[in-house]
């Protein structure tokens, strides 16, 4: 038996187009590189500060050396989302403050930051558009991250973010363990009473997986989902809706309600350190907003619009269930999606369960692909010679229009206990351009949580599937079009209110009568989807839209309510969430309930005074496709004008720089309200 190598310590991993060999890797392979990446990573910065030659751009700024360290993150962070266990969790919690004290010793590192800032200041030098995007996105990294502070105030920044880094962590695996431990098992076929046959048979699946009788449902969403959508039983959605919404609050290990306050006040402490009043001032500064005025003024613009319209649709849906059920019938949260639902039928004849058949999930990535190659004409082709992290997973060879190659796209599209909810998409490799890789391309990966195959059917999608699919593939678009120098500013590192753009844009195309010709195909009959169908979809395109608006601009104002806090938060979690969004809540607010405590996306996800994001690229997208609209959806010259000017240009300009360049004007809400049915 041949001896046993380190994947990640060798310079290139020998794999077909360079690919991660997770077949090959071990589990004792991702701590060993983790410190020897550490040691390398030391040993670069060393040869650069070291350097007896004048500063320059050349031998202080551009990236070098070794990159084993940014693969094993890659890798395992990765996996640590996707296909977690014990062992990769208590890992995690070791390297963690390994990996933050690393990079805290590198950004406190005196003889680096006066080699960077000389570079920064000095008069004569003569750099191209993107190198000056380079280099000041690195002056003002180190200087946002501490350089500018004194010996004392260093230390006590690297020993908060060390902190923040532990309850972030602890957060993150605190919510999927909570979400694993809740199952409704029913035995009884009665209880089941209104769930459709494809979620009876999945129901049954999870139960035989887990050695059980009868039909099993938990709180991921494509089992909670329908669940809430079609279950007559009121009170059986009543308990399934406060396990969900109770996740991560009862007392015990995993309760997130302490984890709150800390990394709260631990984000306001390491703004305040670095010379900001809030969190929010500190990360907006460098966001297409700018400021928490602009945020304030959307959020107050969306609401003003959208929430008289959303209480009109509240209503409607109250209306139906006081005609079912009486004229004393309360809604309750558990409630709504089950009498919006029977709304929808009711207006529109449209069911979701109707239109299954016609995604299977086979034809859906068929439809998807088509679409980036008729927009586009790049091309895929399933590789089964490239390793992949787990068996529900596929790996696609994309090329580009003349053949060459774009990139790697890995997809994984089923739940299992090992991965985290929701979908999102990431990268094993970003893209970049050197005299050593040439053109080196980006491997990118989208993660969801679809609804499974069952031993009589394959995996059919609901519409709102397609719809996420369309949107993390347009983050994979942004990813695998990336045409720059630097890595630092390829793929999808932009600004963090204008890296939805790419991928809500393609939402679009979900509600396209043109696109669903084009793949919505039943299953069985091979028959397109009746056009009669279609209309019904394109008819109920504004079902419920003000109040998913709403719905958005509440986690938005909950969001920011957070991180614009001057002084520590101290007190309830859950009164101060209900205080929060109070304006924005259209149904009744439950004592118990609370969504911080698994608000991810806020606390660990990178969306800290950022979720209003959604909907600031939203207006991004909609004045966008707008052009689309006018100049038809395939359109090759607009489409190949969206690629040039957004996709692949990274962070090269300026965000709103790029999208003026593709749209010819600054983005208005004007086009958002009139798609959203909300102006004429």
């Amino acid at each position: 038996m041949a001896e046993h190598t380190n994947p990640f310590l060798r310079k290139h991993y020998d794999t077909p187009l360079d690919t991660v060999p997770f077949q090959e890797i071990r589990f004792e392979d991702y701590e060993e590189a983790f410190l020897e990446g550490m040691r390398r990573d030391d040993e670069d910065t060393e040869k650069i500060v070291s350097n007896e030659e004048e500063p320059t751009f050349e031998n202080t700024i551009i990236p070098k050396g070794d990159h084993t360290l940014e693969r094993v993150s890659d890798v395992f962070f990765n996996l640590l989302s996707a296909d977690t266990n014990d062992d990769m969790d208590a890992l995690a919690q070791k390297m963690e403050p390994l990996l933050t004290q690393h990079a805290n010793k590198q950004l406190e590192n005196e003889r680096l930051w006066l080699r960077i800032k000389a570079v920064h200041d000095h008069p004569n030098r003569t750099l191209d558009q993107e190198e000056q995007q380079l280099l000041d996105l690195t002056y003002e990294g180190f200087a946002r991250e501490g350089a500018l502070l004194s010996p004392d105030d260093k230390k006590k920044l690297g020993e908060m973010r060390e902190e923040l880094g532990m309850a972030e962590l602890s957060f993150q695996q605190n919510e999927l363990k909570e979400m694993n431990s809740f199952q409704l098992h029913i035995t009884d076929k009665a209880d089941l009473s209104g769930l459709p046959d494809s979620r009876l048979e999945a129901a049954a699946l999870e139960a035989k997986e887990a050695d059980k009788e009868g039909w099993l449902f938990t709180l991921h969403q494509p089992s909670y989902g329908p669940f809430m959508t079609y279950a007559d039983n009121r009170e059986l959605r009543r308990r399934m809706f406060m396990a969900n919404a109770t996740m991560c609050t009862h007392e015990g290990e995993r309760n997130n309600l302490p984890l709150v306050p800390k990394i709260v006040n631990l984000r306001r402490r390491i703004a305040n350190i670095l010379g900001y009043k809030t969190y929010a001032d500190f990360a907006l500064e460098k966001r297409m907003a700018e400021d928490t005025a602009h945020v304030y003024s959307l959020l107050r613009q969306l609401k003003e619009a959208y929430l008289p319209v959303a209480k009109m649709e509240v209503e409607e849906v109250c209306s139906l269930a006081r005609r079912l059920e009486g004229d004393d019938f309360e809604m309750m949260p558990w409630d709504f999606a089950y009498y919006s639902h029977k709304l929808k039928l009711e207006k529109y004849d449209l069911d979701e369960e109707t239109l299954r058949p016609y995604f299977e999930l086979g034809r859906v990535k068929q439809g998807v692909f088509g679409l980036a190659t008729r927009l586009y004409g790049i091309t895929f082709h399933k590789r089964g010679d490239i390793q992949v992290f787990h068996p529900d997973a596929e790996a696609w060879e994309v090329d580009d229009k003349d053949g060459s190659l774009l990139g790697i796209l890995y997809t994984d599209f089923h739940p299992r206990p090992s991965k985290q909810s929701g979908a999102w998409m990431t990268t094993y490799k970003e893209q970049w351009n050197d005299e050593e890789d040439g053109n080196s391309r980006p491997h990118a990966s989208v993660t969801m949580n679809f609804s499974k195959p069952t031993e009589g059917k394959p995996a059919l999608l609901t519409l709102g599937e397609v719809n996420t699919l369309l949107h993390e593939f347009g983050h994979a678009l942004h990813a695998l079009f990336s045409q720059v120098r630097f890595e630092a500013l390829s793929c999808t590192n932009v600004a963090w209110d204008f890296v939805e753009l790419p991928s809500q844009i393609m939402e679009n195309w979900t509600l396209e009568p043109e696109f669903l010709s084009t793949f919505a195909y039943h299953y069985e009959t091979k028959e397109p989807m009746p056009q009669e169908l279609i209309q019904r979809i394109d008819r109920a395109r504004h079902h419920l839209v003000a109040y998913s608006c709403v719905r958005q601009v509440g986690l938005a104002l909950l969001d920011m309510a957070y991180y614009t806090l001057e002084t520590d938060f101290e007190g309830s979690v859950r009164e101060f969430e209900k205080q929060a969004w109070a304006d924005c809540q259209l149904l009744p607010q439950l004592e118990e309930t609370c969504m911080t405590v698994q608000f991810s996306h806020i606390m660990t996800g990178g969306y800290a005074a950022g979720y209003y994001s959604y909907k600031w690229a939203e207006v991004l997208e909609a004045d966008a496709f707008s052009l689309f609209k006018q100049n038809g959806i395939f359109d090759q010259k607009t489409a190949r004008s969206f690629r040039d000017n957004i996709l692949s240009r990274g962070r090269t300009e300026e965000a709103m720089d790029l999208y003026k360049r593709f749209r010819g004007q600054e983005p208005s809400i004007e086009a958002l309200l009139k798609r959203d049915g909300i102006k004429e």
